[in-house]
């Protein structure tokens, strides 16, 4: 696959190694904002309000909604048509008799 810019391996494994280092981190401070409410609190700026719909709760409480896509197969091909190969000779043989001492030079008989 061509891309517009080409990355070297070296810095592709560092931005892997980054993205996992962020994804580790975000997982872990939801985790702890969900097991501390001084956190919690300090995330909604000062105070937890009643109806409180943000991530931290629904992780906790287990109400992440995923959605599932059906994708329907492709449909299959019924008729193949394979067309006929075109035999086109290149080398005609020629069965004309040369006149005497017009023959071809001894190195190709």
């Amino acid at each position: 696959m061509l891309m517009p810019f080409q990355i070297s391996r070296r810095t592709r494994g560092y931005v892997h190694r980054v993205a996992g280092a962020v994804a580790l981190f975000v997982f872990l401070f939801m985790w702890t904002a969900e097991i501390s409410p001084p956190l919690h609190a300090w995330l909604h700026g000062g105070s937890i309000p009643d109806d409180d719909d943000c991530p931290v709760v629904a992780i906790a409480t287990g109400h992440v909604h995923m959605a599932i896509v059906e994708v329907r197969a492709p449909a299959p091909v019924n008729v193949i048509k394979i067309a006929p190969r075109v035999e086109i000779t290149v080398f005609v043989p020629s069965e004309k008799l040369l006149p005497n001492g017009r023959a071809p030079p001894l190195s190709c008989a």
